[in-house]
């Protein structure tokens, strides 16, 4: 009876202590954090949306054209200005240089082929020169408007952009005297070719010379008119926003009465010539 009770005492001593044992194993299980605890927690950063980037702006696109520039032609030499502005608005043909419209503004005068000019020495002893047979100076203010139409383009610096050029508009004619300083009633004088004086006014032997530029300007003859003309412009510029061009063409005048150039010929209200021009300038 006392081993019975000796036994039980001892197995109720043995689940005490394996129940204090479990207790203080479960509490320190408890008080350590799991590694998953122990890691600190990191938010999601937040991911901006992904937005196309814009493409690069192209070069400004070219709207307005001035240039200057000079001419010679078969019966003479010119000057002009050209305001031109763009046809289409589209970028790529303006870097082309495509289709302008155009405004010019020329001076030009006209020869006669049959001119030569001849010295002379006047009774002072000065070497001078005269046309002989010129009687008159032929001057036009022309006023034109026109276009240009793409031959080949000029989409890369360093190209040669081409294009068929054509325009038309008013010329006014100016008619200016030709004086010269002739023997003239056994008197050396300023004359000019009229019905009295051109015995004087072709003889040879009794000219003295031209009188100067500014002798006439005052019987100036306006002359009302018109023109066209048309070529083919070249333009070599290296920069897009310059204008370096070379134009050959032909121009036809008609004016409203008869031009007389030299003595001994019948005046014409018709006039036509091949012209080649060079051109200076910028675009913007």
């Amino acid at each position: 009876m006392n081993n019975i009770k000796n036994n039980i005492l001892i197995l109720f001593c043995l689940l005490l202590a394996s129940t204090r044992l479990f207790a203080q194993n479960t509490s320190d299980t408890l008080s350590k954090p799991t590694d998953t605890l122990s890691k600190p927690i990191i938010a999601p950063i937040p991911t901006k949306p992904i937005v196309a980037k814009p493409k690069p702006k192209g070069p400004k696109p070219l709207r307005r054209e001035l240039c200057i520039g000079a001419e010679l032609n078969s019966n003479g030499w010119g000057i002009m200005i050209d305001r031109n502005t763009l046809k289409s608005a589209e970028v790529k043909q303006s870097d082309m240089f495509y289709h302008f419209n155009i405004w010019e503004l020329s001076f030009d005068e006209t020869k006669d082929p049959r001119e030569n000019k001849t010295s002379t020495t006047d009774a002072s002893g000065k070497s001078t020169s005269f046309i002989y047979g010129k009687i008159n100076n032929f001057y036009s203010l022309k006023l034109g408007i026109g276009g240009t139409k793409i031959i080949s383009g000029k989409p890369e610096t360093g190209t040669v952009a081409i294009h068929w050029i054509f325009s038309g508009g008013f010329s006014a004619g100016l008619v200016k005297p030709y004086y010269i300083n002739a023997d003239f009633n056994g008197v050396i004088q300023p004359i000019k070719y009229t019905d009295d004086t051109k015995d004087a006014f072709l003889d040879m032997n009794g000219i003295s010379g031209n009188t100067g530029f500014s002798k006439g300007l005052s019987e100036i003859k306006l002359v009302p008119g018109v023109f066209v003309k048309t070529g083919i412009h070249f333009d070599f510029a290296k920069n897009r926003k310059n204008v370096f061009a070379a134009e050959l063409g032909m121009r036809a005048e008609y004016y409203t009465d008869n031009i007389q150039i030299m003595a001994l010929q019948t005046g014409t209200p018709y006039f036509y010539n091949l012209y080649v021009a060079l051109q200076f300038g910028k675009r913007w």
